[in-house]
């Protein structure tokens, strides 16, 4: 009793919190398959390093405030000549933060970006990375408050803390200077260092409406470009990406109602 008592304090003090609550079912089970001490250790063992995982990768999940049920097994790629599935795999896997490449996802809207964008974000936090989710008219605010405050430096240092950026809906176009400018110091800051995703309904030809003048249009461009890969969604047969997903919710609440129908008469 009292090596048991020692035992769960020492497995307490370690932070072993699955550990300590299945050791003793782990004891009786190795026991009656006659597992030796080593089998029993590392079957322990790997339930604690699966529950820390999960617990991580549910902190980070949450840290990176994706809009929620967005993922690649619901999003439908199919009639999008610049999308494969292997293409999208190579990008989910999160080589591309390791060279701090950018993504950049072009298209009229309604066509996915948002979603896909957000799907390659829980793709990146299930395998232990780093992500924050934004969109560029709610981060350019919260950059030009830090600016103010003359806390703009600490925001981007915070924010180099996240392996991908992924800014949704570049098109939003400033009203001032200041925020131009808030916001290429950000790119430019990321440039080499971090991975950028950004979302655009506008191609590179209207990005002046966003940085206002030619040479911070220009600058802009070439580091996204530098290191990136280009994205363009299309819509398929005139619909939208939105148009399709309600349609086919509408099929599928119809034949549950069929269903249910039938099995009551």
């Amino acid at each position: 009793m009292k090596d048991k008592m020692h035992l769960e304090m020492h497995l307490k003090y370690l932070g072993l919190k699955t550990f300590l609550k299945n050791y003793e079912v782990f004891a009786e089970k190795a026991q009656k398959q006659k597992l030796g001490y080593a089998e029993y250790l590392y079957q322990l063992v790997q339930v604690e390093s699966d529950e820390k995982k999960n617990r991580k990768v549910a902190t980070l999940l949450k840290k990176s405030k994706l809009p929620y049920g967005k993922s690649l097994e619901n999003f439908n790629i199919t009639g999008q000549p610049g999308l494969s599935a292997s293409r999208l795999k190579e990008l989910a896997s999160g080589d591309c933060l390791d060279h701090c490449e950018s993504i950049l996802l072009f298209g009229v809207p309604g066509t996915g970006k948002s979603h896909l964008c957000a799907a390659l974000g829980r793709e990146w936090c299930l395998r232990g990375r780093k992500v924050l989710y934004t969109t560029a008219s709610a981060l350019v605010q919260e950059l030009l408050a830090a600016k103010r405050d003359f806390k703009l430096h600490d925001l981007i240092d915070k924010l180099d803390g996240f392996e991908a950026l992924i800014i949704d809906d570049i098109s939003y176009v400033p009203q001032t200077r200041d925020e131009t400018d808030v916001l290429f110091v950000l790119l430019a800051r990321r440039y080499e260092t971090r991975s950028v995703v950004i979302t655009s309904n506008l191609v590179f030809s209207d990005w002046g409406n966003i940085f206002k003048d030619k040479m911070t249009t220009k600058a802009a461009i070439d580091r996204l470009v530098h290191h990136g890969t280009i994205l363009e969604l299309v819509e398929i047969d005139g619909e939208s990406y939105r148009e399709r997903e309600a349609k086919s919710k509408r099929k599928s609440q119809t034949r549950q109602v069929v269903a249910s129908t039938a099995s009551r008469t």
